[in-house]
């Protein structure tokens, strides 16, 4: 199914990327031999003005009926990614708990470190293994290896699934963008199919469709039915992994591979994406 792109404006921003550009703060970070606890006292900014956003996007397309999603993200339990999943929880819990947050339902931290740490009890968490073989150096390998876990043996009460990561900030209440089997996604502007063909080819192959199938996605930020995930994520692990193994998709996609991974898994399972390109607040780099 082709992705349906947002019209301008439909949403209101409501995630913010802390990525590239804080690199060098979040080195400063890992240094520390410690986590500070985070100030009770903070409060969620405009929310009065994200309900009326997200109760006007809601009446477009929700039919009023409440599909609550769970959050889920995926931490390697290093200092500075402990210290960007207790900020992203913080601001969730403010979200969940403003007007408009109504369908922001559970949270966890899949922490793929193979055992618990001191924060289990602050942040919900579930413990998974991290891959066998190893990540060949690239740690976010690890990432559709844990979501298999988790979806396969944890209890999740929601039925949809909302993928971010320790990193992002949530700025306003989310609602559940997701619609008629298609999940709701971010478009990337440095994921581009049809620009890698031949290298995509190997793992979506011609009898799979046309490379305009694969969205310009990764896995974060996704809004998904759970039955959905659950088809794709085991295939999401193999191929990143076949394309980790690949010469010439390693050298092409580099530190996106995984999400060039998700974008075919997602494709090869016909699950198609609306994309919203206010979902998410980047900073564009190059």
């Amino acid at each position: 199914m082709a992705a349906a792109p947002c019209g301008r404006g439909a949403l209101p921003l409501v995630l913010v990327a802390i990525a590239a550009a804080l690199l060098t703060y979040n080195a400063l970070l890992s240094s520390r031999s410690g986590l500070l606890p985070l100030a009770s006292s903070s409060s969620f900014p405009t929310a009065t003005a994200a309900a009326a956003s997200s109760r006007r996007f809601g009446a477009a397309g929700s039919a009023g009926r409440p599909r609550p999603f769970h959050t889920a993200v995926t931490a390697s339990g290093s200092v500075y990614n402990t210290w960007q999943c207790r900020v992203m929880y913080h601001w969730f819990k403010e979200a969940r708990r403003a007007p408009g947050g109504g369908e922001m339902g559970g949270f966890t931290r899949i922490l793929h470190s193979g055992k618990p740490d001191e924060f289990v009890d602050e942040i919900p968490t579930f413990v998974a293994d991290p891959l066998a073989e190893g990540d060949q150096g690239y740690i976010v390998l690890n990432r559709p290896w844990a979501f298999v876990q988790w979806i396969q043996k944890a209890y999740i009460k929601e039925e949809y699934i909302l993928m971010a990561e320790p990193d992002h900030i949530i700025v306003k209440p989310i609602p559940n963008l997701s619609r008629d089997g298609r999940a709701a996604a971010f478009p990337f502007f440095y994921i581009e199919p049809e620009k890698n063909e031949k290298v995509l080819r190997k793992f979506f192959p011609e009898d799979k469709g046309p490379i305009t199938k694969i969205d310009p996605i990764g896995n974060s930020p996704v809004i998904i039915e759970k039955g959905s995930l659950a088809r794709i994520a085991p295939t999401w692990m193999n191929i990143s992994i076949a394309m980790k193994k690949d010469p010439d998709a390693d050298k092409a996609f580099g530190w996106v591979l995984e999400m060039y991974g998700y974008a075919v898994a997602s494709a090869i399972h016909g699950v198609g994406n609306i994309l919203h390109k206010d979902f998410m607040i980047q900073v564009k780099f190059g």
